[in-house]
């Protein structure tokens, strides 16, 4: 078992971590730069292998090259990683570690609870991350954010794999398995915050459009397909005067555009879904979506006498039904058959 831990520009707390883990510890230096060198080496006469970075990278970049450096020089070696500003305690380092040897699973998530004294910044951030992925996943983690995982050493080809430089690769790790219906162990840890989590490199703007960007990308397909939808309904009806001929034909314009756009660039995940697969499944969501669409749509323009209010009211109404029922049903792709995988509690 090695313990990862990447680390931009840390100090003291890094080096008396490795001072207390009783485990092989391998450093990813992420460019900190020479004003950090002594932390480093200091770091090192501890006993940590030490990877130096030219230049920061990002705590994704910095994660693989540390998997990539593993699998290479310590073959078959599960691994553990922490982060380097004393959020992690030695116990829980280990307790992770524990539940990894002990069942074999492909994720092992030392999750926090959030009690006590915590930053509104941080608690409000995994608030809104947990929720956000349970509408994206369909799966509740109970800590998105955390930091604090465990891997077999089967898993670390394929980490290296996902996508993600910064802070949005850990979360895409955590999309890869839930979309791939990896089994996934918690162990609750305890909420360390010091100095109100002044030592974390997290920018909230660029990095929470980073983590949020799956479903920021499905509002802006659905922004697109109303858009068009709605300039086609306007002309139509101008046109024929008839409301539900419109809304049929403008809804077949902008359903397709809305099904090529999130099959190749929101649900793409792996590769996109066969066609076989996903056009049907999209044509029956479709249908149903259509036939409440004009329902609703003929309904609130009669009830509120206003057509785009209408348009409003029922697009709102239907876009979380439609994101949940694409993401479990439409472009879901089959369960990959992993024999190899122990039984282990799974959502």
């Amino acid at each position: 078992m090695i313990v990862l831990i990447p680390a931009y520009q840390p100090d003291h707390r890094l080096v008396d971590l490795v001072r207390q883990l009783a485990r092989r510890v391998v450093v990813v230096d992420d460019g900190s730069g020479p004003a950090y060198t002594r932390v480093f080496d200091e770091a090192r006469a501890a006993g940590a292998e030490i990877v130096t970075l030219k230049r920061n990278r990002g705590k994704g970049a910095a994660l693989k090259i540390g998997f990539g450096h593993i699998e290479a020089h310590h073959r078959g070696h599960d691994v553990v990683c922490a982060d380097s500003d004393g959020q992690h305690r030695p116990q829980d380092i280990e307790a992770v570690a524990a539940r990894l040897e002990a069942t074999g699973a492909p994720m092992v998530l030392g999750v926090r609870r959030f009690t006590g004294r915590v930053p509104a910044r941080s608690r409000f951030g995994n608030a809104t991350t947990r929720l956000l992925f349970l509408l994206v996943t369909g799966c509740a983690i109970t800590d998105t954010q955390t930091g604090l995982r465990g891997y077999p050493a089967t898993m670390l080809r394929r980490l290296g794999e996902v996508p993600g430089e910064r802070f949005e690769y850990e979360l895409r790790l955590l999309l890869t398995a839930a979309r791939e219906r990896m089994p996934i162990e918690e162990v609750e840890i305890a909420t360390v915050y010091l100095d109100g989590n002044s030592s974390s490199h997290f920018r909230p703007l660029q990095d929470s459009a980073r983590i949020y960007a799956p479903l920021l990308a499905f509002a802006g397909s659905s922004l697109l397909a109303f858009a068009i939808d709605a300039a086609l309904l306007a002309v139509l009806v101008a046109a024929t005067g008839q409301v539900v001929l419109s809304a049929v034909l403008a809804r077949l314009v902008s359903a397709t555009v809305n099904y090529t756009v999130n099959r190749r660039a929101v649900f793409h995940a792996s590769g996109s879904v066969p066609h076989r697969r996903a056009a049907p499944r999209y044509a029956a969501l479709a249908a149903v979506s259509l036939t409440a669409n004009v329902l609703l749509l003929s309904g609130l323009s009669d009830l509120l006498g206003s057509l785009v209010v209408a348009k409003l009211v029922t697009e709102v109404t239907l876009f979380l039904a439609g994101f949940l029922i694409q993401r479990s049903f439409v472009y879901q792709r089959p369960a990959p058959v992993r024999p190899e995988l122990p039984a282990v509690r799974s959502w």
